[in-house]
């Protein structure tokens, strides 16, 4: 079963299913789907999502300034999927999570290094989202945990702020290390289609023509880079996600959704 979603109105969607789990098992098709922007779906894509796919959740991770620019989108006007609309930004300054040159350094990385190349500039705004907006991590895990149809988590892009969460919530699965990556990564498939896409939308086309696209590229050691200064720092993303208010009984939530 290919994990990718064809749609009309994006071009970033695929399936959490298939990846496997450190002890030999994989993740189930048909729970946690991943995404681009949904405001341009067609009727014929939310028949697909919403009646063949059962999709009953969706989390939506942009801004409210993104929200209030963009639209939210036809599957908002559909009685049966509930929206979870949760920033991870604080919800100041620019309104799109595809400039990240204004980081503050010495706030968002938790290394002592501050040389600031591409892999220290993308990870740091990564942990960004952890530090501005850990309520919101939490609260769009638990909702990908719910059990009573499909759900789907998106951004802009479907490439960080998506990556972030789909990362954690595999962690939580218990996918291996390497699939992780794989899935992060399987975005720069998709790259030309989404720069595309979100170029023709004035919300978007300043931030990305500002940086070659190469830029936008979702390398491995983004997130590698990422997870493993939750490992080294935090005793890895379970630690993390203890500290700031998961709980047992959410693991078994979201791991019953993604395991048999």
């Amino acid at each position: 079963m290919t994990r990718w979603i064809d749609l009309e109105g994006a071009v970033n969607a695929r399936d959490l299913g298939g990846l496997p789990t450190r002890d030999g098992g994989v993740t189930r098709h048909g729970r946690i789907l991943r995404a681009d922007n949904l405001q341009a779906l067609t009727p014929a894509d939310v028949a697909l999502l919403v009646g063949d796919l059962k999709l009953r959740h969706v989390v939506d991770l942009r801004s409210t300034a993104e929200v209030t620019l963009e639209g939210p989108g036809p599957l908002t006007r559909v009685p049966d999927v509930t929206h979870h609309h949760l920033t991870l930004f604080a919800e100041g300054g620019r309104h799109t999570d595809v400039e990240a040159d204004s980081i503050d350094i010495d706030k968002v990385l938790p290394w002592q290094e501050r040389a600031v190349d591409e892999e220290l500039r993308v990870t740091g705004f990564y942990f960004g989202y952890l530090r501005d907006r850990p309520d919101s991590v939490l609260a769009a895990l638990r909702a990908l945990s719910l059990d009573d149809g499909a759900a789907l988590v998106h951004c802009a892009a479907g490439k960080d702020r998506t990556g972030v969460v789909c990362a954690l919530a595999l962690e939580v699965a218990g996918v291996t290390r390497e699939a992780v990556v794989e899935d992060y990564t399987a975005t720069g498939e998709r790259l030309e289609l989404i720069l595309k896409r979100l170029r023709s939308s004035a919300t978007y086309r300043d931030d990305l023509d500002s940086r070659p696209a190469d830029d936008h590229l979702p390398r491995a050691r983004y997130i590698e880079q990422f997870l493993g200064v939750l490992d080294d720092r935090f005793g890895g993303p379970m630690d993390w996600l203890g500290s700031h208010g998961w709980t047992d009984a959410d693991t078994a939530a979201l791991r019953a959704r993604l395991r048999d």
